[in-house]
């Protein structure tokens, strides 16, 4: 029998959406590496963990792949901080909502934790020594050693990690400075203190700015003036945890033209507008990131409608528009049209056919899978240039088969 998540699966795979379940995806991808490899290659291996950064926008009709390259791409990553928005459920309208779901997503404790492990090591001490005592000061007082000779020690690493780094916000490193400090038992840091300082991180609009202020932080809450120097810093701490950098991939901005009157968001002429110039902004300060890479996907109707879409706001769209036209992919381009994958041919589609029937028989339920024979695949392929559906979409629903009352016009 399906369980509730496989269930979901499928119905969302049959509705031209990626499973948003990490082992289907990963075996029934077929085709997508010609992509993710590349960008593994030449942003993720090198580029990014020396101090780059990469905007990066996928397009594509219904069904195409996008949400499935995202995921598939994010689950291949490595060791980044990986972000996964849905503009369907995040405003993106206020960057300083996207730093809020980035710095949610990236677990800034655990960041700290290990930015604090750090600290450990550089007075001399095995982290793997002093967590099973407690924090780093109960261990000191078992060795006898906890006098304030030593606690000045742990300010003065706590300002090198964070106070001194000159890419830092000064709020936000007094910030991590505190947090981190309490995680390792000095300077102490009282438990309404710590979620004082984490709901300002968070944008908790119930935190009482004073309270800020008898921490040492300056009483300023993030706004969408300063969230992109934030997210500078949140990289900062990141990468002193440990990892490259962060990948954060922004999906479903289609819904900017979307007339559905059943979404939970729904933009405003004035909120799509906020969305093109923050992207636009984005774009034009990438290179003062550093360690960042961002993935937006929308459906093509973002850009066919010249009313709402991207080219109703001409600034933004000279900026992310491919200024040569070709009907082959170009894998350096700004902007990838799944579209054009050119790694679509009868085996191809064979092989993903075998790889979501061979899934979709492992769980059972009410579907009868059956992989697609070399005729019928080569129908497919014939039509997917006229048709208003999707290639992968097709090939999942022909797999899949339908249950009794369902039709699908191909």
């Amino acid at each position: 029998m399906e369980d509730n998540v496989t269930a979901t699966a499928i119905s969302r795979l049959k509705s031209g959406k990626s499973p948003g379940h990490d082992k289907i995806i990963g075996e029934i991808t077929v085709g997508l590496d010609f992509l993710t490899e590349f960008w593994k290659k030449e942003y993720l291996s090198e580029y990014i963990p020396s101090g780059g950064s990469r905007i990066q926008f996928v397009t594509g009709r219904r069904g195409s792949g996008k949400s499935h390259l995202l995921e598939y791409f994010l689950s291949g990553a490595g060791n980044y901080k990986k972000v996964f928005i849905s503009a369907r459920k995040v405003w993106i309208n206020d960057f300083k909502e996207i730093f809020f779901e980035i710095i949610k997503q990236c677990d800034i404790e655990d960041c700290l934790s290990r930015c604090g492990e750090s600290v450990m090591r550089a007075m001399g001490f095995s982290p793997d020594e002093v967590k099973p005592v407690g924090s780093l000061t109960d261990y000191l007082t078992r060795l006898g050693i906890n006098d304030p000779f030593t606690k000045r020690e742990i300010r003065l690493q706590l300002n090198q990690c964070f106070m001194r780094n000159p890419l830092m916000d000064n709020n936000f490193a007094i910030a991590c400075g505190l947090l981190a400090g309490g995680q390792l038992g000095h300077p102490i840091l009282e438990e309404p203190g710590r979620e004082a300082v984490l709901g300002w991180m968070h944008g908790n609009k119930d935190i009482k700015l004073p309270t800020l202020r008898n921490l040492g932080m300056s009483p300023a809450r993030v706004t969408k003036h300063n969230a992109r120097h934030m997210l500078r810093s949140l990289v900062e701490v990141v990468k002193m945890a440990g990892y490259e950098g962060i990948v954060v991939a922004v999906d479903d901005l289609d819904i900017l033209v979307a007339k559905d009157s059943l979404e939970e968001i729904r933009y405003t002429k004035q909120k799509r507008d906020d969305v093109y110039e923050s992207m636009r902004e984005l774009i034009d300060e990438i290179d003062s990131l550093r360690n960042v890479f961002f993935l937006f996907a929308f459906d093509r109707r973002l850009i066919d409608d010249d009313r709402y879409g991207i080219k109703s706001y001409q600034a933004l769209w000279f900026r992310i528009q491919n200024e040569i036209r070709s009907d082959r992919l170009n894998r350096f381009s700004n902007m990838i049209d799944m579209d054009q994958l050119p790694v679509y041919d009868v085996n191809a589609v064979l092989e993903m056919s075998a790889r979501v029937a061979h899934v979709m028989n492992q769980f059972g339920g009410r579907y009868t899978p059956r992989p697609l024979r070399e005729d019928e695949a080569m129908d497919i392929l014939s039509k997917a240039g006229i048709s208003e559906m999707s290639l992968p979409r097709r090939v999942v629903i022909a797999t899949i088969g339908s249950e009794e009352g369902e039709t699908y016009g191909f």
